[in-house]
């Protein structure tokens, strides 16, 4: 059994799959498997897939019911003990990261690298959480990357896969019922990882407001007191937040003030009376 899979989904976005398969075919560790998922495309997607089809250990091009239903098939057909799921349009970062994580010999269930997100021809550096931040309230706002993620496969059989129900937030979602909700291990593997590319459907304005929809279904149908409760506590940050230039005027209006007072005391005690 290979120590990782990974899986590349991919509809309609040859030039992406194209730059997200040769960051794959160049690792410097070559002994894991490769599967590539492909929607059935129109364009060029699968002339892309044959040119580099003895690097790739499964691949299959046909319709699919969506994003999380595509990789729910390459989960399906992954023999490695850890996934990585790396979509058409996301590449890795370097040549040794692959064999980085091999040479790190972990053993725990997410291992979270850290990430540039690439939008508009620029790199945003975003590091994965510490494991002391894998908490509710990360999640609440936040999430992991899956691009920059190796998870055990175990917990999809212990857990289920990836939500059909949602179109956006299933890996969310997963990650959430995972480490929130079973307290499963994770460890921060404080290096690049990926560039993860910021054009995809969940990160598309007008999405925006489907993702938040369903989180909230997520939540409130998970841990539905925590979350009403935590959702008015941030409300009432947001709150003072609101407030916080008003304090530090007062603050800055204080300070200078207490600061004169100082200055005509040692005044005063210079002059002779």
């Amino acid at each position: 059994m290979p120590k990782l899979t990974i899986i590349t989904i991919n509809r309609n976005n040859a030039a992406g799959l194209r730059k997200t398969i040769e960051s794959v075919v160049s690792q410097t560790y070559t002994d894991f498997e490769y599967i590539v998922i492909d929607g059935a495309s129109t364009d060029e997607s699968v002339s892309v897939i044959k040119k580099y089809v003895d690097k790739i250990d499964y691949w299959v091009s046909e319709p699919d019911k969506g994003i999380f239903n595509a990789m729910n098939k390459g989960i399906l057909r992954a023999n490695g003990e850890y996934l990585l799921f790396l979509n058409s349009g996301d590449w890795i970062a370097d040549s040794e990261v692959i064999n980085d994580f091999i040479a790190g010999n972990f053993n725990v269930d997410i291992i979270s690298g850290n990430t540039f997100l690439w939008k508009d021809n620029q790199a945003t550096y975003r590091a994965a959480y510490n494991q002391d931040e894998i908490h509710y309230g990360n999640f609440y706002r936040g999430s992991l990357l899956h691009a920059s993620s190796f998870i055990k496969k175990e917990l999809f059989d212990i857990y289920g896969m990836y939500s059909e129900h949602y179109k956006i937030v299933s890996d969310w979602e997963f990650f959430f019922k995972v480490l929130i909700l079973h307290e499963r291990d994770y460890i921060h593997f404080d290096r690049v990882i990926s560039y993860f590319d910021l054009t995809g459907i969940s990160n598309v304005d007008e999405m925006r407001n489907l993702q938040n929809k369903e989180r909230t279904e997520v939540l409130e149908s998970t841990l539905p007191l925590i979350y009403k409760g935590y959702k008015i506590l941030i409300s009432k940050y947001d709150e003072l937040l609101l407030h916080e230039p008003e304090y530090r005027e007062y603050q800055n209006i204080k300070n200078g003030k207490f600061s004169y007072i100082i200055k005509l005391i040692l005044l005063i005690k210079k002059i002779k009376f």
